[in-house]
């Protein structure tokens, strides 16, 4: 059973979402559903997702929770949001009292965007994070290359957790190049509790000029590096659609990995998905 484990759903008219200001994202700035992340998924061969946080807002989570628990039959997890800075074990212990509260299976904060590079180093974020790991679920690090010491750091520093590398690191593969970004990932890598999602790498390239030879170094970083137990598929869906569409994400995909655990296997174990009753 095919599992995409990295899809968002939103709605601005219900919500504002800061990262999708400006023209660049305008073709994107609508409203996506389930219903149409149900049509691409059945035309690409997808059975399973996960859908992760967009904005760092509890409410969202609890939405995409009761979604998830009307859609069991596709939606498999939540990647939700919670404040890793205070009240960290209370917040989640409301989420999985919600409708759809057995279905969290991980919690995600945007890193990516704090201006401190170091900001998952903090002490209070690795106690909420500690937290997180205690709750028996996995956590998402979503960090852009001159961020990823500190992922490695606070790695090390939760010992026997679940980690997930949103969208590879996001390598610079517009620019062509691979250092410092692949050393730094075989780093994480010899960490035995983080896997990486295969996310996300066609908006990191040129949109309109990407070919699967100029992703497949990339890819073949990763799945060296980690090996493809502990490499996930995610399609990104609906941000690949700057780049392309839904179908494509997952041919390239194919194309790249002949694997076929990186398409269910390593998502069921690393999020605990429950299986289809």
């Amino acid at each position: 059973m095919n599992v995409d484990a990295h899809h968002h759903l939103w709605d601005p008219r219900r919500r504002d979402y800061p990262w999708l200001a400006g023209d660049v994202m305008a073709p994107i700035r609508k409203r996506y559903d389930v219903a149409a992340l149900r049509s691409h998924a059945a035309a690409a061969g997808i059975q399973r997702t996960v859908v992760v946080q967009t904005v760092p807002e509890v409410d969202e989570t609890v939405e995409f929770l009761a979604v998830a628990d009307r859609n069991r039959d596709l939606i498999a997890g939540v990647v939700g949001w919670v404040d890793l800075t205070a009240g960290t074990a209370d917040a989640l212990a409301r989420l999985r009292n919600e409708p759809g509260g057995d279905l969290l299976v991980g919690i995600r904060h945007q890193a990516q965007d704090e201006p401190d590079p170091d900001w998952l180093g903090r002490d209070d974020v690795v106690a909420g994070v500690r937290t997180v790991v205690d709750a028996g679920l996995a956590y998402d690090l979503l960090v852009l290359p001159h961020q990823l010491p500190s992922a490695i750091s606070l790695v090390e520093r939760v010992p026997s957790g679940r980690f997930v590398l949103d969208h590879a690191g996001k390598p610079p593969i517009a620019t062509g190049e691979l250092e410092p970004w692949a050393g730094l990932l075989r780093r994480l890598a010899g960490c035995p509790d983080v896997c990486v999602k295969l996310s996300g790498l066609v908006t990191e390239a040129a949109w309109a000029e990407w070919t699967a030879a100029g992703i497949r170094p990339y890819t073949e970083v990763v799945l060296d590096a980690f090996g493809s137990d502990r490499v996930m598929f995610g399609s990104d869906w609906p941000v690949c659609e700057l780049a392309a569409s839904y179908a494509g994400v997952v041919g390239l995909a194919r194309e790249l990995v002949a694997d076929d655990g990186v398409f269910g296997d390593t998502a069921r174990r690393w999020y605990r998905l429950h299986p289809v009753k």
